[in-house]
């Protein structure tokens, strides 16, 4: 099969390909690197008793994926203009395929943490390639339809993990959850091979040394300094060193990128007002969804004693209801616009997460059930129709920058709100009380979780330019 970059276009100025195969393959692609991530979490303390590893280092098999995807993600941008579809895709796959196998047969931590960073280093790259092909490949007034579909596995793959890997680590040894991913993986190759073809345009951008180490530091910086502060506190040297650190480097890194004739992350597209304010509004609602995946299954292991597969159970049927409406809210996005989604949405998360704010040791399984599922709910009236809102702001041309912008301020967000949400839980905690005083601590986080989601309603209602098939602001 040739890497010939001719693209062959409908009336409507999208690639002339069968867009079926192609949303199936990019799925799947998405659907393994977003459930490997959240697999690992139950299954620490198995591989902590194998490995004879403490806490501490166990640890790092999550952060280091965190980390090198988000340090991934900006530079993907870069990497969609400089190489063809094909080719970066199935070296994203490669990449995870070959990471995961690594981690499968790890015999020490060293070799199972080098397996983490191929994983990632692949897993970084299919997301933003994949919400950019998807973008080029379906017309305006069917993106909200595809985005859907894409908010499917979004939603659905990291609410399965918990209860998935923790069926698995209880019937098998912990190596099984990397065995189960691996043949989808390489299933999904082969299928990318004779299916995926060149619809991103290449324009040649230079390599710049520079850009790619201030991206480095400044954007990995930032998510591992909020990553351990949940666990160490903000006054560790850690925390501190990290945070300054990629602060500094990441505001060097804006500064050259916006004097650079081609960038490698382009942050003029934020003159798009509507891509910024849906791109906050994004992140608002990630942080309350990320707190609620973080906090409440904290809460029923460690304060009502339910097992690690009964929490993960507990998430199950929100990621169902979420999943379902992904690909409704689509529909409705392509007919109506975000606007009035993300405020109902917005307002449903706010109430919801209102209601786990009075948790208590006599709290039901039954009560937490039903309101993640309401909170989930609402989340899927918010997360792709806004995506979708300021991505249709954008020209083709800045299309790779806003899928890869959007996912680095989602993975920032998704690191902040757990920071944010672990340390309020662990500072207003009153141990002295028994479970109870450390319930307090949970419920305070909600507080925190309410006021958030009560700011990205108040944005929603400045959202304008959503429905489909207005033209991206001038520059």
């Amino acid at each position: 099969m040739t890497e010939s970059n001719d693209i062959e276009t409908n009336e409507d100025g999208t690639p002339s390909i069968n867009r079926i195969p192609l949303m199936i393959v990019l799925i799947s692609g998405a659907f393994i690197a977003i459930l490997n991530q959240t697999l690992l979490g139950t299954a620490l303390p198995h591989i902590m008793r194998d490995l004879n590893l403490t806490a501490n280092t166990a640890q790092w098999l999550q952060s280091i994926f965190m980390l090198v995807n988000g340090i991934m993600i900006p530079i993907t941008a870069f990497l969609i203009e400089r190489y063809t579809t094909r080719r970066l895709f199935l070296t994203a796959m490669g990449l995870f395929a070959l990471g995961t196998l690594v981690c499968a047969i790890a015999p020490n931590f060293t070799v199972l943490l080098s397996g983490r960073v191929l994983q990632a280093s692949g897993a970084g790259i299919i997301l933003p390639l994949m919400q950019t092909i998807l973008f080029l490949v379906f017309p305006i007034e069917k993106r909200g339809q595809a985005m859907g579909m894409f908010g499917l596995v979004i939603a659905f793959a990291p609410a399965i993990g918990p209860t998935l890997s923790g069926y698995l680590v209880e019937q098998f040894p912990w190596r099984s959850l990397f065995y189960v991913v691996l043949p989808i993986a390489i299933l999904d190759i082969i299928l990318a091979y004779f299916i995926l073809k060149n619809v991103t345009e290449r324009t040649f951008p230079k390599v710049d040394p520079v850009s790619i180490i201030q991206s480095t530091l400044g954007f990995g910086g930032l998510l591992y300094g909020f990553s351990v502060a949940g666990n160490v506190g903000w006054g560790n040297w850690q925390v501190i060193t990290s945070l300054s650190i990629g602060a500094v480097t990441l505001i060097l890194f804006i500064s050259r990128q916006l004097r650079l004739k081609k960038p490698i992350l382009e942050f003029r597209i934020f003159k798009y007002k509507m891509f910024a304010l849906t791109t906050g509004i994004g992140m608002v609602a990630f942080i309350t969804m990320i707190g609620g995946a973080i906090i409440l299954p904290i809460f029923m292991q460690d304060m009502l004693g339910f097992t690690a597969f009964e929490s993960g159970l507990m998430l199950l049927p929100g990621a169902i209801l979420m999943g379902i409406m992904n690909p409704i809210t689509g529909r409705l996005f392509d007919k109506f616009g975000a606007k009035w989604l993300a405020v109902c949405g917005l307002t449903l998360l706010t109430v919801t997460s209102l209601m786990f704010t009075n948790l208590t040791t006599e709290t039901t399984f039954m009560y937490l059930t039903i309101v993640n599922a309401a909170r989930m709910f609402g989340i899927s009236m918010v997360m792709m129709p806004v995506t979708t809102a300021g991505l249709n702001q954008l020209p083709k041309k800045l299309m790779p920058h806003g899928s890869a912008m959007n996912n680095t301020m989602r993975q920032i967000a998704g690191a902040v709100g757990t920071a944010l949400l672990v340390t309020i839980m662990t500072n207003q905690a009153i141990p002295s009380q028994g479970t109870s005083g450390l319930i307090h601590g949970v419920n305070m986080s909600f507080v925190l979780a309410t006021i958030i989601a009560t700011i990205g309603l108040g944005l929603a209602f400045f959202i304008k330019h959503s429905r489909p098939g207005i033209d991206p602001e001038p520059e």
